[in-house]
């Protein structure tokens, strides 16, 4: 039985990764650094998970004579870019991405768990849920973010962690990602892997995956699909996702009322 559905953060619930370059780039500004991550650059780090890790990684390869000294100003650094980034989801230019709240909106409903899998910062989640979801209205049940996992992805430590915390297997739910790294996280942890290609996502592989798909899509708004299984009206339903669980296509099912 499908009991949980388990959702990474940033590309998946929502575009957040430019919002998180451009949180860093104030913070460098703010701190006399002499920095502008660019587009393009901040694609190459993401391919490093988590954003500590992605700062000491830019330092070490690309200002290897300061690393020492820029590398004990981490915790400064990345303290005051996740208060930056936290102000700027606040201030409401981030919505989630299609279908997500439609979707999580009937898995609550149907008593389903939800849960969080994320390399980002707790911090990070607090702030796009508390800007996306009503006050005490939080849907998830369980929240893995950050640190608490000893290695980032595409280590499977984070969903094992979630799992852990829902108390169930990973034959019991399904895991939403966006990135060659995050699928490979859910794919070793057991999990099977819906991939939603997001902005900073278009060159990775989505590999493992057995949906692909530009987004979960909403009623009269179908998603782009990509590779796997399709769904009917190009939008990704509670239903349809128990279809595919149970072992029947959800291609097969008349779409809902309305899409």
């Amino acid at each position: 039985m499908l009991k949980a559905l388990v959702f990474d953060v940033d590309g998946t619930l929502a575009e957040t990764e430019d919002l998180h370059r451009q949180a860093f780039n104030r913070a460098f500004s703010a701190l006399g650094l002499p920095w502008q991550w660019e587009p393009a650059l901040y694609a190459d780090l993401l391919r490093v998970m988590g954003g500590k890790e992605r700062f000491a990684h830019y330092v070490e390869t690309a200002h290897p004579r300061d690393a020492e000294a820029l590398l004990a100003r981490l915790p400064e650094i990345h303290g005051l870019k996740t208060r930056i980034y936290g102000g700027l989801v606040e201030s409401g230019v981030l919505r989630l991405r299609p279908g997500i709240a439609r979707l999580v909106a009937e898995a609550k409903a149907a008593g389903m768990a939800l849960a969080i899998a994320t390399t980002t910062s707790r911090p990070n989640v607090d702030a796009l849920l508390d800007a996306n979801f009503p006050e005490g209205a939080r849907p998830f049940d369980v929240i893995a973010a950050g640190d608490e996992a000893a290695r980032k992805k595409p280590a499977p430590d984070i969903f094992l962690l979630a799992l852990e915390r829902l108390g169930i297997g990973p034959d019991e739910a399904v895991a939403f990602e966006d990135s060659a790294a995050g699928i490979r996280s859910a794919l070793d942890a057991g999990l099977p892997v819906i991939a939603t290609r997001s902005r900073y996502t278009p060159s990775h592989r989505l590999d493992g995956a057995f949906s692909a798909i530009s987004d979960l899509g909403e009623p009269g708004h179908p998603h782009g699909h990509i590779a796997g299984v399709s769904w009917p009206g190009g939008v990704v339903t509670l239903s349809a996702l128990r279809d595919w669980h149970d072992g029947r296509d959800p291609s097969e099912r008349v779409p809902d009322r309305g899409m």
